[in-house]
């Protein structure tokens, strides 16, 4: 699958066969994390992997009960290393870079996820906090997004989208 095949026709999986993600299929998708830019190439991200059943039910509840981060057979929390960023890059390293960096490594697992016929949601709707203590997160490691990850048990249709007339602007806004 080219890359705008797999940008076109990648959508929010909820629903997930109980099959186990082979370990070499996850530690592709886990270098394609790892390729993504980053700033000043500190790589100010982090990837918890996620399988035990308990650590997913304190994921789900602190992700306002979405019951299909439980089911997934992994989850994958993106984090951003805020530390890292700011080592270098201060205040703007902290609040902006680690968080530029770790979105992209989303969007990177999304994308190759995809391509290798998996499923995957990005779940960014979580108690910071619940979400911190249950994976033991250090201070300056902060979690970004949860991805269910999985065979898919369903397949959605497009959702609607805005123009991209109405979304380009040329010069000035």
């Amino acid at each position: 699958m080219d890359v705008y095949q797999a940008i076109g026709s990648r959508r929010s999986i909820r629903a997930f066969k109980r099959d186990t993600v082979p370990e070499k299929i996850l530690n592709k998708i886990l270098e394609a994390a790892w390729w993504a830019p980053s700033a000043g190439n500190l790589q100010a991200r982090e990837f918890i992997l996620v399988t035990d059943p308990e650590l997913k039910r304190k994921l789900c509840n602190a992700a306002l009960g979405q019951s299909f981060i439980e089911e997934a057979p992994i989850d994958i929390v993106v984090c951003a290393n805020e530390r890292r960023s700011a080592q270098r890059y201060g205040q703007r390293g902290k609040e902006l870079y680690c968080i530029q960096d770790a979105t992209a490594s989303v969007q990177n697992i999304l994308l190759a996820a995809h391509a290798l016929g998996l499923g995957t949601c990005w779940v960014g709707a979580f108690s910071e906090e619940n979400v911190s203590e249950a994976l033991n997160l250090p201070n300056g490691v902060k979690p970004i997004a949860i991805i269910p990850l999985g065979y898919p048990a369903e397949y959605p249709s497009a959702t609607q989208r805005m123009r991209l007339k109405d979304l380009v602007h040329k010069n000035h806004y």
